[in-house]
Formats: structure tokens, sequence, C-alpha cells
């Protein structure tokens, strides 16, 4: 994975690499995570396709999706939408 480009926002980060974490899961695991809110230091975000039946899904949450996360914005929580 690439680091996001520091001349955008850190939500426009988040987002961006997001979307690189989602399009691996998706062609691998066919799963995806969205972006959903970005409070303060708090990320939400949303696992979809085959993430919501997987039984792993806590693990992709915080191993996968939050790993890669806090290697770039270690500041930050990542939760998953309700």
């Amino acid at each position: 994975m690439t680091m996001p480009l520091s001349n955008h926002s850190h939500e426009e980060q988040l987002k961006a690499l997001l979307e690189q974490i989602s399009a691996y899961i998706e062609q691998f695991h066919g799963g995806s995570v969205e972006f959903v809110s970005l409070e303060g230091n708090k990320l939400t975000v949303h696992l979809g396709g085959a993430c919501l039946e997987c039984p792993l899904l806590p693990t992709t949450l915080k191993g996968w999706v939050a790993g890669t996360v806090h290697q770039f914005f270690p500041d930050i929580e990542v939760v998953a939408a309700e």
C-alpha cells in the first residue's frame, strides 16, 4: 500500500487508504470496507459484502483495517458502524 498524499486533508487521506484496503478485501475475500465518519480521532467504518456473514469479521476489522490505518495514522481509533 502506498502512503496517502500529504497535500490532502486528514479525512481525504483516510478515505483513500480505506479504498485501497477495500479493494484488497474485495478482490481476495469478496468483502468491502467503507468510510462512514471521522469524528476527532474516531474513524467509523462499515464492513460489507462477504464480511457480513463471516465469523472473522472482528479479525478483519481489528487486524486488516485498524492495523493498516494505524501504520499511517497511529492516533486513529477504528470502530465498526452499528
